[in-house]
C-alpha cells in the first residue's frame, strides 16, 4: 500500500494579495445641464414627435394595404375551393 502525502491548503494556493493601504480620494462629478423628465412634455417635442408618429404609421398603413391587396383574394378563393373540394352534395 502507499503512503499518501498531505498538504497543506497554503503550500498549494499563495496566499491573496492584501489590499493596498491608499483609499481613492472622493470624485466630485458636476452637471452643467440639469435634466427634468418633465422637459419631454415640451410642446415642441411633442409636435414634432407626433408628425413622426403620424408618418410613419401612414406608411405602414400602405405598406399593409399593398400586401392585404394580395393576400386578401388569395385567401378567399383557396378557401372558396377548399369549402367546394370537400363539401358533400
Amino acid at each position: 500500500m502507499r503512503k499518501t502525502k498531505g498538504f497543506t491548503f497554503r503550500k498549494i494556493f499563495p496566499p491573496s494579495p492584501k489590499p493596498s493601504l491608499t483609499r481613492p480620494r472622493p470624485f466630485k462629478a458636476y452637471s452643467f445641464v440639469p435634466f427634468s423628465p418633465l422637459a419631454m412634455l415640451d410642446p415642441t417635442i411633442l409636435t414634432i414627435g407626433g408628425i413622426v408618429l403620424g408618418i410613419a404609421i401612414i406608411d405602414l398603413v400602405d405598406q399593409f394595404a399593398k400586401v392585404m391587396r394580395f393576400i386578401l383574394p388569395v385567401t378567399f378563393y383557396g378557401a372558396l375551393f377548399y369549402f367546394f373540394a370537400t363539401f358533400m352534395f
